[in-house]
């Protein structure tokens, strides 16, 4: 350890930074302010920082489908997709975050789980994971974390130490390290695992009634993991795994499935709830709200050409249709920013003009030019005007929710009963998990800090261990030879 204080962080125009690790808004629960040039220029620039791969997803695949509402929820939302018979066209990618387009598939990593609808009422994109939960709650610190995951400056080389000096040093991460760490860090294959929105979204439906959502698509095909053993070894023999696998399904017409079910909380729930249901870091327990059926998503058809269909494939959750709104989440605040305008970096500002991108409903808009426009409109081309140009319908404004005028802040979000960082992954390591599974994590978890972690970091990793079950902690230590009162230490 050291005494010498760090310096203060800066923009990049050598401006002393007020937050690391929180956005302005108004008020704790309000939007992100257009103001905090910070960090938009922390995600801008973030953005821009590989040509041309993903800065994350990187390495994915996808495929072609349908989604069909068999169940009738048209009293939460008046989406068209999702009034009863309805079925859409759509398309999914799948993808790792941390890795590069050459990177095995088989690593632990968080799988990105991207799906465009094509609607009636234009293309509805649904960007989430294959997990519930993330690392952080606010968009000031994703490229913080995804540099940690990434490659070291000075060797481009991987390093677990890093790693876990992030995440040791930011609590909120221990409800998705521990589901990064346990079974679900490896899926079998893109077939055997879930999907979820993981943010909150806002449903309206034609009255006007509101509820905050989170989706969950489940497998028909059942969950079934990789030990880290058999990743390993899998890594070297084929680094396509997944992408092969899912290919071949298709092809040989084994194309998977998975239900769609939601959660939805009256609107009014939210401001006392016992936690804060915007937190991206936290899942909303089933016994308070529990699943409805929706319908079902079917993959059957695979892409002609890689690069046009799946690699130049545009996803934002910005893409939202009449009765989807967004939430107050912060991390969804910010990507709403974010997704659209690294589209328009790596591939253009006419991203949305690519097949694989352009809406099945009509494009009726004033932007013009740019590079690689060839849908590109005529006269006239501004708003208002008097000859017969598009005019917007204020009745198809996404559903919004009520803010308090307050003070400009830095929060995480206003308080509630229940917001601790650990009560969650500590209940899914005591209730959730079987001993087996238990016993995977210990040795998961204990495997990747015997490789290059080092003190301070270390130490603090344990006391992280130990904060989330005493038990686990201890169990961890144990296999790393540590001692229990060194590993608990504050």
């Amino acid at each position: 350890m050291t005494d010498i204080k760090p310096p203060v962080t800066t923009t990049d125009a050598g401006i002393p930074a007020a937050s690391d690790h929180h956005s302005q808004t108004l008020g704790p629960d309000g939007p992100i302010l257009l103001q905090d040039h910070y960090v938009i220029q922390k995600m801008a620039h973030f953005n821009r920082e590989r040509v041309p791969e993903r800065v994350v997803h990187a390495k994915g695949t996808g495929a072609f489908g349908s989604f069909e509402t068999t169940e009738d929820i048209s009293e939460f939302t008046k989406a068209d997709l999702f009034q009863p018979g309805r079925k859409t066209e759509m398309m999914a990618r799948i993808s790792t975050v941390a890795g590069e387009q050459g990177s095995p598939d088989t690593w632990r990593d968080p799988r990105g789980w991207a799906l465009k609808f094509y609607t009636e009422e234009g293309n509805y994109d649904l960007v989430g994971n294959n997990t519930p939960v993330f690392f952080i709650r606010d968009p000031q610190n994703f490229s913080d974390f995804i540099h940690s995951q990434k490659r070291r400056a000075e060797s481009g080389l991987r390093d677990n130490n890093m790693q876990w000096d992030f995440w040791s040093s930011k609590p909120e991460s221990a409800h998705m390290v521990t589901w990064l760490m346990g079974d679900r860090g490896i899926p079998k294959t893109l077939r055997n695992m879930d999907g979820f929105s993981s943010h909150t979204y806002l449903w309206e439906n034609a009255a006007g009634v509101k509820h905050w959502v989170k989706y969950h698509f489940k497998t028909d095909q059942g969950i079934e993991f990789l030990t880290q053993a058999d990743a390993d070894r899998i890594a070297g023999e084929d680094a396509d795994y997944h992408r092969r696998d899912l290919f071949e399904n298709i092809k040989a017409g084994n194309g998977p499935t998975w239900t769609l079910s939601v959660q939805l909380m009256p609107i009014a729930d939210a401001a006392d709830y016992r936690f804060n249901p915007f937190d991206l870091t936290k899942v909303w327990p089933h016994a308070d709200y529990p699943l409805i059926k929706v319908g079902r998503m079917r993959l059957d058809r695979n892409p002609e050409n890689f690069f046009a269909q799946i690699e130049q494939a545009a996803l934002e959750p910005a893409n939202l249709v009449p009765g989807i709104g967004p939430s107050p989440d912060k991390m969804l605040q910010g990507r709403l920013f974010s997704y659209p305008d690294t589209h328009r970096y790596r591939i253009g500002p006419n991203y949305l003009q690519l097949p694989v991108n352009q809406p099945k409903a009509g494009v009726h808009s004033y932007n013009r030019d740019g590079h690689m426009a060839f849908i590109n409109g005529g006269d006239p081309n501004y708003a208002p005007n008097s000859y017969g140009g598009p005019v917007a319908d204020p009745s198809v404004e996404l559903p919004t929710w009520q803010v308090e005028a307050g003070e400009i802040v830095r929060n995480a979000y206003t308080l509630h009963s229940e917001d601790d960082d650990f009560g969650q992954p500590g209940t899914l390591y005591r209730k959730v998990l079987d001993d087996a599974a238990r016993a995977r994590l210990v040795s998961n978890i204990s495997g990747h800090l015997s490789n290059g972690v080092v003190e301070p970091v270390l130490s603090r990793a344990l006391t992280y261990w130990h904060n989330v079950d005493a038990d686990l902690g201890a169990r961890i230590a144990a296999k790393l030879g540590v001692t229990e009162a060194a590993s608990s230490a504050a």
